[in-house]
């Protein structure tokens, strides 16, 4: 089975599908990924230089930063979170026209933006992350519910343990749970489930592979 990965960094949903059982991945990004453990075509994944005919299931990871919720207090104040541009809109638009199997991923701030299919969030896969992430398909995916992890580590931002988020209980700070930042690179990719990543920027940017893993496993199961 061969999939398409596209916004493809370095390599955390692709892996994903190869354990599930893609022996033959193609990954494409605008960036260099010295670290992307596939066959890697640098390019515009808006405009891939590859056939889309040629391939089973198409995946795409357009940026997020347009719409994680760690920025959006700062957005439309002429902040730099204003300059992220929008990848998700014409993706989606782009991927209603092809003929293949396809499935975008993105944060649950883009929610008004996507029909999503499901989210998956790291208590699923017994991860030390929470890292909910949506995603949209042209195919069946089931999910289930499951507790979050409890106290997980932040893996965004600088790797130096500080304290990111708090979870209220009742109202007060009573039985609080903190969230703190990764505390180094190896600390946030065994939170991740990622083992190949050497830069702190690609496992931030990262999906965990036990997510696509768990939807690859769907699809093929249906062919």
């Amino acid at each position: 089975m061969k999939l398409l990965d596209l916004f493809c960094g370095a390599g955390g949903a692709a892996v994903g599908y190869h354990q599930a059982g893609f022996d033959d991945i193609i990954g494409v990004d605008n960036k260099p990924q010295p670290n992307y453990p596939f066959t890697f075509v640098q390019g515009d994944a808006l405009e891939p230089p590859v056939r889309l005919g040629d391939f089973d299931l198409i995946h795409a990871s357009p940026p997020c930063q347009a719409f994680t919720q760690m920025s959006a207090r700062w957005r439309g104040k002429g902040t730099k979170a204003d300059s992220h541009p929008d990848l998700l809109t014409p993706t989606r638009e782009w991927f209603g026209s092809i003929e293949r199997p396809w499935i975008i991923e993105n944060v649950v701030g883009a929610r008004r933006m996507m029909s999503p299919t499901l989210m998956l969030h790291g208590g699923m896969f017994d991860l030390r992350v929470h890292r909910p992430r949506l995603f949209e398909a042209s195919f069946l995916v089931l999910s289930y519910k499951a507790p979050v992890t409890k106290s997980p580590i932040g893996v965004y931002g600088k790797p130096d343990g500080r304290e990111v988020w708090r979870y209220r209980n009742n109202g007060n700070m009573k039985g609080k749970s903190v969230i703190r930042a990764w505390k180094s690179l190896e600390e946030g990719s065994e939170a991740m489930g990622i083992d190949w990543m050497t830069d702190e920027l690609e496992v931030r940017e990262a999906i965990p592979p036990a997510y696509t893993k768990f939807i690859g496993e769907q699809f093929l199961a249906q062919q």
